[in-house]
């Protein structure tokens, strides 16, 4: 974070639109999973040691399922629809296993717009390099709030 700068946020409630897309494609290397399981401290044999993973019924190392929940959790905190975003409710299925240095391909669509609760719902399909689901998930989300401080001024912490 810089100091002194004027802090962006993502777009309102009243800017987003029903039917709205992203699409994001992430590559996951060791590093990637690395910086995870050091992160968290999470010690599970079946995330890196391949020795391990060969005897169990994976045959090798999988990756994380919160780790695919954080590339999603960040693409909302830092697309759609942005900074100041805050989840209130995410609902996660993994339909099928994702390895090591697998590509998988997110599609994020707003599928509703709640104005009362002032919330929008977000639909992601995940997909792997073969094309065969890896992720379905719905998540609940309030977007960054008008704030006419934060249009005509700096913030003062930041």
């Amino acid at each position: 974070m810089v100091l002194g700068k004027k802090q962006k946020v993502g777009r309102t409630i009243k800017q987003i639109q029903v039917g709205e897309k992203l699409s994001l494609t992430e590559r996951i290397e060791d590093k990637d999973i690395l910086l995870y399981l050091g992160l968290t401290n999470d010690a599970n044999p079946l995330y890196i040691q391949h020795d391990y993973a060969a005897q169990t019924t994976f045959k090798k190392p999988i990756v994380p399922a919160i780790m695919i929940n954080g590339m999603m959790t960040a693409a909302i905190s830092k697309y759609l629809p942005g900074p100041g975003s805050h989840i209130l409710k995410q609902t996660v299925a993994f339909p099928k296993r994702i390895y090591h240095y697998s590509t998988v391909e997110f599609l994020f669509e707003v599928v509703n717009k709640n104005m009362d609760e002032k919330t929008i719902t977000i639909d992601v399909q995940a997909t792997d390099e073969n094309e065969e689901s890896v992720v379905q998930a719905q998540f609940i989300v309030c977007p960054p709030q008008e704030l006419s401080i934060a249009e005509t001024h700096e913030f003062e912490n930041f």
